[in-house]
């Protein structure tokens, strides 16, 4: 190689250094050698390259006091308040609304967010009430029809004039309705004809079913002697049976007879003519004095008397 190439300084031996690539990023910053100012690798002035170094550095070297100074930290956010990279997506604009969750069950007092429990639990038990109040009064009106049905048929009164008189039950076979108060069959009381004895229709609650038939004619009548202890307002009780057909008679005492007949009606409403089917009782008020009493009843011109008698009973004015 001739000298004259080297001349210039620029190619010369000396510059070839085979470690002037690690000074590579230093030149094209702009670094030269030497001048007291180091080796490669050290600024030099702003803006100067080195020819044929296309290369940049990757790491940009600067002089010292280049260096920028720190930007100030970014002020505090208030206590309370979440800083805007943690804040929640719904703080954000557009961000979608939140629902408030509701609270879970758990301690004393707190509400389930499960079903309504106690809701629950109240229909049931009202539903149990109901079906129990049911059954009760299913039972009662069952025991309230069977006791109607037990019951015998009640009688009117048999003076309509009388404003205490009301229904009552057939009497007992009792010896009296009282204390001392008398009862008699008809089977043993006096007769005047055509009355008589009968045992054909039963029902009767004399000796052996025995009644007074045949009254059905002006004259026919039965005559009691009835004893009672102290003189006053009585009722007097028959038992009687008709074809489902009203009739009447005349009601006489101590020979006096009653304002009104003594009404033989059909009390219960029987449609039935058959005389088996048809006994029920009746009342009318009578005044009685101290000791015996003669008490007749008979078929006199204008009453209806087709009736069968069976029994004759002093009652208390007050009994029902």
């Amino acid at each position: 190689m001739a000298a004259g190439n080297h001349g210039n300084g620029a190619g010369t031996p000396e510059d070839d250094d085979p470690f002037g690539y690690l000074y590579a990023d230093g030149q094209d910053s702009g670094a030269q050698r030497g001048g007291g100012q180091g080796g490669y690798g050290y600024p030099g002035p702003a803006g100067a390259a080195q020819p044929g170094r296309p290369r940049t550095s990757y790491n940009q070297v600067r002089a010292v006091g280049e260096r920028p100074r720190p930007q100030a930290p970014p002020p505090q956010q208030p206590y309370g308040q979440p800083h805007p990279q943690y804040a929640a997506p719904e703080t954000y604009p557009g961000g979608a609304p939140t629902r408030p969750v509701p609270p879970q069950g758990g301690g004393r007092g707190g509400r389930s967010g499960g079903p309504n429990t106690r809701g629950l639990l109240i229909g049931a038990v009202a539903v149990v009430l109901v079906v129990v109040g049911g059954i009760t009064a299913a039972v009662i009106s069952n025991k309230s029809d069977e006791e109607k049905k037990a019951e015998p048929a009640p009688s009117a009164p048999a003076d309509p004039a009388d404003p205490s008189g009301d229904p009552s039950p057939s009497p007992s076979s009792s010896s009296g309705g009282g204390e001392g108060l008398p009862k008699q069959d008809a089977a043993t009381l006096q007769l005047t004809p055509p009355a008589r004895l009968a045992t054909d229709v039963k029902g009767a609650q004399g000796p052996g079913g025995a009644y007074v038939t045949d009254f059905n004619a002006v004259g026919a009548a039965v005559t009691w002697k009835a004893n009672v202890e102290a003189a006053g307002r009585y009722k007097l009780y028959v038992r009687y049976s008709i074809p489902a057909v009203d009739a009447n008679a005349t009601l006489t005492v101590n020979g006096k007879p009653n304002h009104n007949p003594l009404g033989l009606k059909n009390f219960i409403h029987s449609s039935d003519a058959n005389w088996e089917k048809n006994w029920q009782t009746t009342w009318a008020p009578i005044d009685l004095k101290q000791g015996p009493n003669e008490i007749k009843i008979s078929c006199e011109t204008g009453n209806q008397c087709n009736v069968i008698l069976d029994w004759l009973e002093v009652r208390p004015r007050t009994a029902a």
